[in-house]
């Protein structure tokens, strides 16, 4: 008779015999409950079944004797079995158990999710895991260790698990090499590695998995190059090793991968070309070698892929044209060739790509034209052209891609107009034409697309009207128009549904006012609309909106008083109402600013005192008040904006004495002060603006004393500009260390003494140095050599009548000059723009031409200061 054990994923069929026990019979199997009760190792009943029967004959034979013997010869049984019990729990697990084990020691479980591996099993198949054949002799084909928080390193052990078909250690932190000997594991077909830390390179022992068609070794560190033994993987279906530091040349042996299906590799430094061979693989589906170091043109071996469905090849060194041979790959869905260093026509080929829904071309180099047949592509729905040096017109039959979602052309050369067939792309979603050489108007169709959410026409030269319905019907979040010849007024309904995140209109020919549908747009993060002819008032409306970055309304006809509701911007960062026509003083509410960047109220009628509550402002980089007229003193508390970079207070009517601690602003690039009346002495600390490159401009005050030495220390400046003030004392020797300086102007002060033998001072032009009497050298010609003021007698005793009247006119047109120079000295100690208040009046107008000839020639007003012939007082 047959009796079964049933175990986990196992079922063992023991032959049993029945013996004659005296005055009962007991199975063979129920011979150890007879005699040792509620012994619970089953699993020994395998043992003693062996045992048995090489017992069962000799038991037989002493039947024959009787009853008596046969119990001697049961008794002798039972020592037998008790001894192989014994000799068997001495064993323990078995090899396969063992090598599991030595893996363990290797790893750190800090989830204790292998805490059930224990050496007292006889078999490791119920460990976490582990799974086995369910056959008469259970073996391990799969260990499943995935996402469980292990860490260490993969024993070499792992290939003595010889019947392994799957084996996943992803998604763990495993580090070192992934050893060789799994090239033992000759049966597994799935092999998961990915998403841990492994180094090294990839073992040429992987080559003799001959039945491996799936391997994943992606998110590592693995480094070297390919083994030319992944040639062998002839089952191979997918392999994926992106995001590591694999370098070197693809294998050519790839062409031996007949089954290759899948292929991704990109994220590592590979580098040479793409193999021809890659053709042979038949099968292909996915060719994935984005973000490498690739070089050369793209093998026309390519066109052979019938299946490829996905060409990703972006961000290499590819260059050449695009071989018309993709054409033939008629299954491709998305083509990604974008940053590389591709030339030459989009080919007409790439019409016949009737599945292909992406294409993407974008930052490469493609001139000629955009082929009519793109329009063949009638399942795309993402084309990105963009950042080439295409020309032509847009082509009309893009209007053909009635599935077609986003449509970018940007940075290239078109002109002509914007086609009104693209306005029949009811799924145009994205649509940017930006930076080319657009004319026209903007289509009106545009304004009727429901799905369009972003718009960007800018840097073009587009003219006419904005369609006063853009945005009743779309859902806008970005309409960018800036740069370009648009008239009229702003559309109201640009808000519409309360999505609009990004409005720029900047530099064209707006007029009007800002209408309250973009005023009160709760969505609106940044409004840029300078650079046009917008006027009113600020509007009040703008302080609610609690996404608003950045305000720009620079150069416009802005003007009246800035509302104190100004301070309920606190997300503002940039505030920008430079060259309007603003008035009053500025509002203490500015202060509650505190996300304030840069804040530029330049050239307005702004006047008073500076608000203290400006210095609440602490995340202030850049400030400009400039050409105002704000007045009083500098206070101390301009050192709390320690994040400063650019100061510019230059003609205004500031006075006092420069506080010190400005030397303490130590990210400060730019300090224009010029053309204010400041006096005292220069502050030593301002040699401390270490990071001070672009210019320090003190020109037009009325400081006095000597030039600090310190300014020597301002290593990266290029400017320096001093001049019209009342320094004394010479130029210090240290200004041979300002090794980046391109111009310095001390002009029209009092200093003394000889001119730094420095090369860069020396060899500028005299109008750097003029105007103050006691210096020479350089330009300036040699020191302690002074022009004769004598007269010969003999000339003087030789005059006549008519030499006379020469000098009589001489005379009179030297006290001219004189009255002209004094002219000049006046205004050169004022600001330009206070200046030019004068150069309209009466005693201009009674000039004569040549006089007011010499005063052009003799003054010149740069960057609103003015400058004797100097061209280096910027700004």
């Amino acid at each position: 008779m047959r009796r079964a054990l049933f175990g986990r994923r196992k079922t063992v069929v023991f032959d049993v015999v029945l013996f004659n026990s005296g005055e009962r019979g007991c199975l063979a199997d129920e011979v150890v409950g007879c005699v040792l009760g509620d012994l619970t190792l089953l699993l020994y009943i395998l043992y003693v079944h062996y045992t048995l029967v090489l017992l069962l004959p000799m038991a037989k034979f002493l039947e024959i004797l009787g009853p008596g013997r046969v119990s001697a010869v049961i008794d002798l049984k039972f020592i037998a079995l008790f001894a192989a019990l014994f000799v068997s729990s001495s064993d323990g697990i078995n090899m396969e158990g063992k090598y599991l084990l030595q893996l363990k020691s290797e790893i750190r479980d800090v989830l204790h999710n292998l805490d059930n591996w224990s050496p007292d099993d006889l078999t490791p198949c119920q460990w976490n895991g582990v799974n086995c054949t369910s056959d008469y002799d259970p073996v391990v084909f799969s260990l499943d260790l995935n996402s469980m928080n292990l860490s260490g390193s993969v024993s070499p052990s792992i290939g003595g698990l010889i019947h392994l078909t799957y084996l996943d250690l992803s998604f763990n932190q495993f580090s070192g090499t992934i050893p060789g000997e799994i090239g033992n594991c000759s049966k597994l077909e799935r092999l998961y590695l990915n998403n841990n830390n492994f180094e090294g390179n990839i073992p040429p022992q992987l080559g003799n998995l001959v039945s491996l068609f799936k391997c994943n070794l992606c998110n590592n560190k693995l480094s070297g190059s390919f083994p030319e033994e992944i040639g062998n993987l002839s089952s191979l279906m997918e392999f994926v090793a992106y995001t590591n530091d694999l370098n070197g040349s693809l294998p050519h042996t790839i062409g031996k991968l007949k089954n290759l299906a899948i292929f991704r590799v990109g994220q590592n430094l590979i580098s040479g070309s793409i193999p021809v061979e890659i053709g042979e693989c038949h099968n292909l589906e996915l060719l994935g070698l984005a973000q490498n170091q690739l070089g050369g043109a793209i093998p026309k071996e390519i066109g052979k892929l019938r299946y490829l469905a996905e060409l990703i090849l972006w961000d290499n060194q590819l260059s050449g044209v695009i071989p018309k041979e993709l054409g033939n790959c008629t299954d491709l869905v998305t083509l990604a060739l974008y940053q590389n260093y591709l030339v030459g026509d989009i080919p007409v080929e790439l019409g016949n790509l009737k599945n292909l829904e992406k294409l993407y071309l974008y930052r490469n180099s493609f001139n000629g034209t955009i082929p009519k047949e793109i329009g063949n592509l009638t399942l795309a729905t993402e084309i990105d052209f963009s950042e080439n040096m295409l020309t032509g017109k847009i082509p009309a039959e893009l209007s053909s891609i009635k599935g077609l979602r986003l449509l970018y052309l940007f940075e290239n050369q078109l002109a002509g107009i914007i086609p009104p067939e693209l306005c029949a792309l009811k799924n145009l979603s994205k649509l940017d034409l930006s930076i080319n050489y657009l004319t026209g108007s903007i289509p009106p169709g545009l304004q009727y697309l429901p799905d369009l959410i972003q718009l960007q026409l800018f840097n073009n030269m587009l003219f006419g009207n904005i369609p006063q319905k853009l945005g009743l019907y779309s859902p806008l979040w970005v309409v960018d128009f800036s740069n370009n010849n648009l008239t009229g007024q702003i559309p109201r309904h640009l808000c519409r549904h309360s999505n609009l995140i990004l409005l720029n209109l900047w530099s064209n020919k707006l007029s009007g006012n800002i209408p309250p549908g973009v005023t009160n747009c709760k969505s609106l993060v940044q409004l840029r609309l300078g650079g046009n002819s917008l006027t009113g008032g600020f509007p009040s409306d703008l302080c609610g909106l609690e996404n608003l970055t950045t305000i720009e309304l620079d150069e416009n006809r802005f003007s009246d008083p800035i509302p104190p509701e100004i301070g309920q911007c606190k997300a503002l960062q940039r505030l920008d109402l430079a060259n309007n026509f603003f008035t009053h003083e500025l509002p203490g509410e500015i202060g509650n600013l505190s996300q304030l960047v840069v804040f530029n109220i330049s050239s307005n009628d702004f006047g008073g005192r500076m608000p203290p509550e400006i210095f609440n402002c602490t995340m202030l980089q850049r400030l400009d008040l400039s050409h105002n007229h704000f007045e009083g003193k500098l206070p101390n508390e301009i050192g709390e904006l320690l994040q400063l970079e650019l100061l510019i207070l230059s003609d205004n009517m500031f006075s006092g004495a420069i506080p010190s601690i400005i030397g303490k602003l130590s990210h400060l690039t730019e300090l224009q002060i010029g053309g204010n009346q400041f006096f005292g002495t220069i502050p030593n600390e301002l040699g401390g603006l270490s990071s001070l490159q672009i210019a320090m401009n003190l020109s037009y005050n009325n400081f006095s004393g000597n030039i600090p030495p310190e300014l020597g220390n301002l290593a990266l400046l290029e400017f320096l500009l001093l001049n019209n003030n009342y320094l004394t004392g010479v130029i210090p020797a240290t200004f041979a260390n300002l090794s980046s300086l391109r111009g310095l102007n001390v002009s029209y002060n009092d200093l003394t003494g000889p001119l730094p033998p420095i090369p860069l001072i020396q060899s500028m032009a005299r109008s750097s140095f003029i105007g103050n009497k006691g210096l020479c050298g350089g330009p300036l010609g040699e020191c302690g050599v002074s022009p004769s003021s004598s007269t010969s007698p003999s000339l003087r005793e030789k005059s006549t009548p008519f030499s006379k009247i020469i000098v009589i006119i001489a005379a009179a047109v030297g006290s001219i000059s004189l009255v002209l120079i004094a002219v000049v000295l006046y205004f050169m100690r004022r600001p330009c723009e206070k200046s030019e208040r004068y150069w309209d009046g009466p005693w201009w107008r009674k000039l004569a031409t040549w006089q007011r000839a010499i005063l052009h020639n003799m003054i010149s007003c740069h960057a609103g200061k003015v400058v004797m012939a100097y061209p280096y007082a910027i700004k």
